[in-house]
C-alpha cells in the first residue's frame, strides 16, 4: 500500500513588539517570539510544514493598526501565493483590534491560508476555531481598552499635579528630566509677542511682524496668525498645567505675568471684525482696495511701531502668500503712494478737458452749472483737503478712483467719471466743507 502524497504546507512567522525599548539586545523579544515558532513549526515537520525564508517582524509598533511594514509584506506575499500558514506566539501580535483582525482572516480565507497561535492552538478553518479566535480576540481588546483607560487616568491624575506629561513642550521651554524649563532665548521672544500683541491688538498684523523678525517654530516651520493664536491662549506661559480645559498649578515657572496675560485676553474676547475695525481707524489707509501690483494683485494695507512712531505700508497679496521677491513691487510706504496719487489727483482738477467733461455730465443731472461753477468747485478740493478728517479723504477718493496700477514704472491712475459729478455737485452744495 502506498503513502498519501504529503502536501507541503510553506508557514511564515510573524513577530511584533509595540514598544522600541530593549529592540537594540542581541536577543530581544522577537528573537523569542520567532524562536517558540520556528520550534512549533519543527514539531509539525510530519505534516509537511516548512519555514519560508523571508522574516515579518514589526519592532516598535502598535498592534492598533494594519499600517505596519511586517505585516503588509505578509499580506502581499498571501495574495502572491507563497504562504499556506501563518503562525504568530499569541494573536494579539497579529492585532489588538477585532475589525482589523476579522479583515486579516478574510483574506487569509480567500487565499486559503491557515492562521496558528503557538500559545492558543486552534485552527481558523474550522467554525470552533473561528469561535474561540473570536472570543479570545475580544477578551485581546477588552484589555487594550482597559489599560488605554488606566493610562488616561494616569495622565489625569499627573496633569491635576502639575506635571509635563510629554509632547511638544510651549515655545518658550525645554524639557530637562522630563520637566519644562524655560529656555531664556525664546522665552523673550514669548514676552515680545505677547506686548506687541498689546499695541497692535492684530494677529494678522503680529504674524506679518514675527516674518519680519524670522523668527520661526522650534521645528522651523513658518509662525503664522493660528500659531500665535495658540501661543496666546496657551496657559502654560502663566505657570498652569491644563487638562481637558481645567487648569491647575503647574510645576514649571511662568514666563508671562499675570496681569500681561489678563490684558492680552481682554482683547482676545473682542470680535475679530471689531478689533480689525479698530486697527483700521487707527491706521487710514485711502487706497484699500483700489491699488494693484504689475501682476494684477490687490495690495494690503498694514502698519508697524518703533517707539512712539507709526509706519504704514501697502503690501501686495503675492508677497504675503509667497514670500519677498514674488513681485517686482512687493511693499511701497503708504504715506508716499497715497501723496502720489492726491498729486495727480490735483493735477486732473486743473485739467481742461476733464473739467469741460465734468461740467457737461453735471448739467443733465442739474440745470443751471456752467463751465467755471464746476472749474471752481473740483479747484476748491486743494486747499480744502488736509483740513479733510481722514475718514471723508478716504471717502472721497473710493469715490473718485476706480482703480490704481503701480508697477516699476510708475501710477497709472483710473477715475470714475460719475465720481466727479457727484464730487462737483456736492462741492457746490457746500457738502464737502461742512464735513471737515
Amino acid at each position: 500500500m502506498t503513502k498519501p502524497i504529503l502536501r507541503k504546507q510553506r508557514c511564515a512567522i510573524y513577530t511584533r513588539k509595540s514598544s522600541e525599548e530593549g529592540l537594540e539586545q542581541e536577543f530581544n523579544s522577537l528573537h523569542a517570539q520567532r524562536e517558540a515558532c520556528e520550534a512549533y513549526i519543527a514539531s509539525q515537520r510530519s505534516e509537511g510544514w516548512v519555514l519560508v525564508r523571508d522574516q515579518y517582524d514589526d519592532g516598535g509598533i502598535s498592534g492598533g493598526t494594519l499600517e505596519r511594514p511586517g505585516v503588509k509584506r505578509l499580506l502581499e506575499d498571501i495574495e502572491d501565493g507563497l504562504v499556506d500558514v501563518v503562525v504568530v506566539y499569541k494573536i494579539d501580535r497579529l492585532s489588538h483590534s477585532l475589525a482589523d483582525f476579522a479583515k486579516l482572516v478574510e483574506v487569509f480565507d480567500r487565499n486559503g491560508v491557515t492562521f496558528v497561535s503557538v500559545t492558543q492552538s486552534f485552527n481558523t478553518t474550522t467554525s470552533m476555531g473561528r469561535l474561540t479566535l473570536n472570543i479570545l480576540l475580544s477578551f485581546a481588546q477588552f484589555e487594550r481598552e482597559v489599560t488605554a483607560e488606566r493610562i488616561r487616568d494616569k495622565v489625569a491624575a499627573s496633569r491635576k499635579k502639575g506635571m509635563w506629561m510629554g509632547g511638544v513642550p510651549p515655545y518658550g521651554y525645554r524639557v530637562e528630566n522630563r520637566k519644562l524649563v524655560i529656555d531664556d532665548e525664546r522665552a523673550a521672544q514669548v514676552r515680545w509677542i505677547f506686548t506687541r500683541f498689546l499695541e497692535i491688538g492684530s494677529c494678522t498684523e503680529l504674524a506679518r511682524e514675527v516674518g519680519t523678525r524670522g523668527l520661526r517654530t522650534p521645528r522651523g516651520n513658518r509662525i503664522d496668525k493660528k500659531y500665535l493664536y495658540r501661543l496666546l491662549n496657551n496657559r502654560a506661559y502663566v505657570g498652569e498645567a491644563v487638562h481637558k480645559g481645567d487648569s491647575y498649578p503647574g510645576e514649571h515657572d511662568a514666563i508671562i505675568d499675570r496681569e500681561t496675560w489678563e490684558r492680552v485676553h481682554a482683547i482676545l474676547t473682542e470680535s475679530p471684525r471689531k478689533r480689525a475695525a479698530n486697527t483700521r481707524a487707527e491706521t487710514p489707509a485711502l487706497l484699500k482696495g483700489l491699488l494693484f501690483g504689475p501682476d494684477g494683485a490687490a495690495f494690503s494695507p498694514t502698519h508697524t511701531r518703533k517707539g512712539d512712531r507709526l509706519y504704514r505700508y501697502y503690501v501686495s497679496q503675492t508677497v504675503l502668500k509667497h514670500g519677498a521677491g514674488a513681485c517686482a513691487v512687493g511693499r511701497v510706504p503708504a504715506g508716499e503712494i497715497e501723496a502720489a496719487v492726491i498729486d495727480q489727483l490735483r493735477a486732473v482738477f486743473r485739467q481742461s478737458e476733464i473739467v469741460a467733461g465734468t461740467w457737461k455730465a453735471a448739467r443733465a443731472h442739474a440745470d443751471g452749472i456752467t463751465e467755471a461753477d464746476a472749474r471752481a468747485a473740483l479747484q476748491q478740493l486743494d486747499p480744502l483737503w488736509d483740513e479733510l478728517f481722514p475718514a471723508e479723504q478716504a471717502r472721497i477718493v473710493a469715490l473718485l478712483v476706480e482703480r490704481v496700477d503701480i508697477s516699476t514704472e510708475g501710477l497709472n491712475v483710473r477715475l470714475r467719471v460719475d465720481g466727479l459729478v457727484g464730487l462737483t455737485r456736492e462741492m457746490l452744495a457746500g457738502g464737502i466743507g461742512e464735513a471737515a
